[in-house]
């Protein structure tokens, strides 16, 4: 056996040399003189004693010596680090649980969720200092260096998400945190394949990394992965993750529709979405419910009622409102008088001594109301607009640049191209969203009170009029006008946040919370107000449960084990130095007992 097989330094070995000259001086040391006595009685020679080798007799008999060389032993013994090889767990002091809390850990196994079981394990995994790190929202240190009693509470503060969870995030973030003799415990469905690199990772710094997989339940998932909205209607994307045959009814707002999936099948579903939304559902559901639901938020009255007034009807204006879905479109000549109730009002093209007080009156009981007003620039506008008009003017111009253009909802995506003749002047208020690069504003908005004011500055032959853009403009500047959010706005995924400018109160699935920022992690209505969200699942990725098991996974091309159980060295320093000192006291205490101390 070599000495590297107990030995960590066996070099230390060499400090035996030390125990040659301690022989040696006591070998040279001279012989007590003897002294004759008259009383024999008194000391008597040892017959025993071999006269024929005194220096073996003067080692034997010196029970100091032999205390010595023990001491020099058991320090040399020390200095060339014994061990023991003994499996690496035992050498843990410190754990680092990492927690899934991604949504495919909701799969029902038949005894509760993989979160449950996952977590009534990691309580059963502790030792005298832990650190939890849970994969949620986003990867977060939930405790640093508690005890058994602080794990306890902090796992039972965590709760399951609803959204795609960076497992490998969390290892990594494990990984920082952990210190000399400690390991990390991951309870996972491991259903994704992003933490592999990770767990690679934490292992080449020489951290232990146990896998512990919960995977039951998920088999043949069938689930909803995507939306789309068009008008008042909404497309679901159906997906069948299992490997047989599905058939699925969806439902929403009493209407449903049936449809067959062959194994990997995606079939798209449309629905029109009933005033104020609802709850699209599959059935039957499976043990993965969070993808067999979509929240589809809309506004109680989809129909966004639009006025124009006009004395020089613009057929590409009036176009591009009419293709509108969800408004419904009245053209009116001054004079005139406005009896109807309107969400909007657009002025456009208008004689001076045909608009009526009273149809500007109508624009501001509009605005007082919630709704908005959008006032189209014209060469010489009427005076009667007054503050609704948010440009002071000061004549046309032609062929400008288009200078800066600001991104919000109204201008995103949106290519506006040079006017060939706008109106020139200064903003009274409100806030340009495009300009021309000398300041002009070409389009303005303002927000007064309950409601809104849009200006458009372009005159005359617009060129954007023949734009693709433009009914999407107008669909924007409508819906804003209106107040009312278009459907992709109003329904969001899960693992998007709302955040708000100060503290706002929200409802939640879970509960009520105030805060300026609010993820959504849970799937289900969120309110702010009157307004009303809708957040699902879509998610191909989260909802693909049925996980591949680890004993069947590799990588790059090495097995991905479970558990390590590798055999590593327990030093025994301490216990041999313990050992020399010992002795030590030992030949202290002999040396007091013969009368040397």
């Amino acid at each position: 056996m070599a000495l590297s097989d107990v030995f960590l330094t066996p070099l230390g070995l060499a400090a035996l040399l030390a125990v040659v000259p301690v022989i040696l001086l006591y070998l040279v040391q001279p012989d007590p003189r003897r002294v004759e006595l008259p009383t024999i009685a008194l000391l008597l020679d040892d017959e025993q004693r071999d006269a024929s080798n005194p220096l073996l007799e003067r080692l034997r008999r010196n029970l100091l010596l032999l205390l010595q060389l023990l001491v020099l032993v058991a320090l040399a013994v020390a200095l060339a680090g014994p061990y023991v090889s003994v499996s690496e767990s035992q050498t843990v002091e410190e754990t680092v649980i990492v927690l899934d809390g991604s949504a495919s850990m909701t799969v029902d196994t038949g005894d509760g969720t993989r979160f449950a079981a996952a977590r009534a394990a990691a309580r059963e995994t502790t030792t005298g200092t832990n650190s939890v790190v849970f994969a949620g929202t986003e990867s977060r240190i939930a405790l640093r260096s508690g005890g058994d009693t602080e794990v306890q509470a902090t796992l039972d503060e965590l709760t399951v998400t609803d959204v795609s969870a960076d497992l490998g995030a969390a290892v990594s973030q494990a990984a920082s945190i952990a210190g000399e003799n400690a390991r990390i415990v991951v309870f996972s469905d491991f259903a994704d394949d992003g933490w592999t690199n990770a767990v690679r990772s934490a292992r080449a710094r020489d951290l232990q990394v146990d896998l512990r997989q919960f995977a039951d339940g998920g088999a043949n998932n069938v689930g909803i992965v995507d939306r789309s909205f068009s008008g008042r209607n909404v497309t679901l994307s159906v997906k069948n993750f299992g490997n047989a045959t599905a058939t699925r009814s969806v439902e929403l707002g009493g209407r449903s529709r049936s449809v067959d999936l062959g194994p990997g099948d995606i079939e798209r579903v449309t629905l029109t979405i009933p005033g104020g939304g609802g709850r699209a559902q599959l059935t039957p559901g499976d043990a993965f419910p969070a993808d067999d639901v979509a929240y589809v938020a809309a506004p109680a009255d989809p129909t966004v009622d639009v006025l124009l007034l006009t004395n020089d009807r613009d057929r590409y204006l009036t176009t591009a409102l009419s293709v509108i879905e969800e408004v419904d479109l009245t053209v009116d000549e001054p004079p005139t008088t406005v009896e109807d109730e309107y969400d909007v009002i657009l002025y456009s093209d208008l004689e001076p001594e045909s608009l009526l007080r009273g149809n500007v009156e109508a624009g501001r009981n509009v605005i007082e109301a919630g709704g908005g007003v959008g006032i189209l620039a014209q060469p010489s506008p009427p005076d009667t607009y007054g503050d609704l008009l948010l440009l002071s003017p000061n004549g046309t111009g032609q062929n400008p640049s288009v200078g800066r253009v600001t991104t919000t909802e109204l201008t995103r995506g949106i290519d506006f191209p040079p006017p060939g003749t706008y109106l020139q002047g200064s903003l009274r208020a409100g806030t340009p969203l495009v300009q021309t690069t000398g300041g002009t504003p070409l389009v303005a908005t303002q927000r007064r009170g309950a409601g809104r004011v849009l200006y458009y500055g372009y005159v005359g032959d617009d060129p954007f009029r023949f734009n693709y853009q433009y009914p999407v403009f107008w669909k924007r500047a409508t819906f804003h006008l209106a107040g009312r959010e278009s459907l992709a706005s109003l329904n969001r995924g899960t693992g998007d946040r709302l955040q708000f400018g100060n503290e706002t109160d929200v409802e939640t699935p879970a509960g009520s919370v105030s805060a300026r920022t609010v993820p959504l992690d849970t799937v289900g209505f969120y309110a702010v107000g009157d307004r009303r969200i809708g957040v699902s699942l879509y998610s191909e990725a989260e909802s693909d449960v049925e996980a591949v098991p680890l004993a069947d996974r590799t990588d790059d091309g090495e097995a991905v084990t479970r558990e390590e159980e590798r055999q590593v060295p327990q030093p025994l320093t301490w216990l041999v130095a313990l050992s020399a000192l010992l002795v030590i006291v030992g030949e202290v205490a002999f040396l007091r007992r013969r009368g040397d101390l």
